[in-house]
């Protein structure tokens, strides 16, 4: 017989798991209290969706900062390739770029959303899309669900209830953070979140004056008390408050909140490729061909625009020095300042700027295998509000599609 099941969120882990519960027979509400399907998935990727990564398996796990195991069931159910077979059947075309990051063709993320949406409103399967519909609570007996209750005091009743309320992260999506309470009055255990992969802010007023520049291919460290916390490669981005960019990004998902209070520093070897012997070569080499002009018009070469005065200020050598009186001493400060040029990290965005979140409802008490609470029969919990987050790259958005996925087929 089927069932009726709830599902509460139209984002992707939601829009996924109604289509295939759906499919298997089931009759299926699903509840957004936007005025539109897929609001924080429009927005991804810059408006193109990332909508999951081509790598090899092994590299995918790798990319999961929290929640690896806990993942396997599901990424072998719907594991990434399979994810693009699935939208390729549903009719949208996709496109793998740089870092094996796949987009639709069209670069639109609204593309992504409309396929979903026509599955869902397919005449084979019995769903239901109530849009401005808020769930306030849900309702249970004996250990069982049996509905959830709407902000407008009216009452639904259901078999199996699909948690898919996203984190906290762009709470202007609508991502406030009901599922945490959900899960609370059900009698999970929740801990505590925090934002991830999210801008950094910077103490250093010349943050400022480099705002809008990018650098590619520049190595990043962060420091405290003499260790290492983070360490990468990539593409960043200097802003008005401080520092963002994949890279950056990246280095967000290894800090704790307790962290920005002692002092991390942010290095970066703006000439990662060269040893310091080597960049040493290059300055003499560029500064012979301008020996007789001023400093601060021999760096054109070496370094972006944007980024020759605050050097030439850090380096302490005065920007009318003729490149010929510069000593030795001197040289051997500017290399070392291009290889370390540090920052002091104080702060992130917070959750409106993040694209995660971490942390979220307690593992151990979901089933891998199913995405089926523990604690209460037919009461499912996917995606971002799951304790499960990944790095840049569509994994994110993979591991949105893997759990949905399980946990609509669970449904039988």
């Amino acid at each position: 017989m089927s069932k009726e099941v709830i599902i509460i969120g139209g984002g992707a882990a939601g829009m996924l798991a109604a289509i295939e519960a759906g499919r298997n027979g089931n009759r299926v509400s699903l509840y957004e209290k936007n005025d539109k399907l897929g609001k924080k998935l429009y927005i991804t990727g810059k408006g193109r969706c990332n909508l999951t990564n081509a790598c090899e398996d092994v590299t995918f796990f790798q990319n999961i900062v929290t929640g690896k195991k806990f993942m396997y069931s599901a990424f072998y159910e719907m594991s990434n390739h399979q994810t693009i077979n699935y939208f390729e059947e549903l009719g949208l075309k996709t496109k793998i770029e740089r870092g094996e990051r796949v987009f639709p063709v069209s670069d639109h993320s609204s593309d992504v959303i409309r396929a979903l949406e026509n599955e869902l409103k397919n005449n084979q399967y019995n769903i239901r899309i109530h849009l401005r519909k808020e769930i306030v609570k849900i309702e249970h007996k004996n250990g069982t669900v049996s509905g959830v209750v709407l902000k407008d005091g009216s009452k639904a009743e259901a078999d199996s209830v699909i948690v898919a309320t996203g984190g906290r992260s762009y709470p202007a999506c609508g991502s406030t953070g009901d599922g945490y309470r959900f899960a609370l009055e059900c009698g999970h255990t929740v801990s505590e979140q925090r934002p991830a992969l999210v801008p950094l802010e910077i103490e250093e007023a010349f943050v400022k004056e480099l705002q809008g520049l990018s650098l590619k291919n520049v190595k990043a460290m962060i420091r405290m008390d003499d260790k290492n916390i983070y360490e990468g490669f990539g593409e960043m981005l200097f802003t008005h408050f401080g520092v963002s960019g994949p890279l950056i990004l990246t280095a967000s998902s290894f800090l704790k909140r307790e962290m920005y209070n002692r002092r991390m520093k942010l290095i970066l070897d703006l000439k990662p490729a060269l040893s310091m012997q080597q960049l040493n070569e290059r300055v003499l080499r560029d500064f012979a061909e301008n020996q007789n002009r001023q400093y601060k018009n021999a760096l054109g070469k070496l370094l972006p625009v944007k980024l020759i005065p605050i050097i030439i200020r850090l380096s302490g050598i005065h920007e009318d020095k003729k490149v010929n009186e510069i000593s030795k001493e001197e040289r051997l400060k500017l290399i070392s300042l291009l290889k370390n040029f540090e920052m002091t990290v104080v702060g992130d965005r917070g959750f409106t700027e993040a694209v995660i979140t971490q942390g979220g409802i307690t593992l151990k008490e979901i089933n891998p295998s199913t995405m089926e609470s523990k604690i209460m029969k037919g009461l499912y919990f996917v995606g971002e509000v799951l304790d499960v987050d990944a790095l840049t790259g569509g994994f994110n958005l993979q591991i949105a599609w893997s759990t949905g996925y399980l946990a609509g087929n669970s449904i039988k």
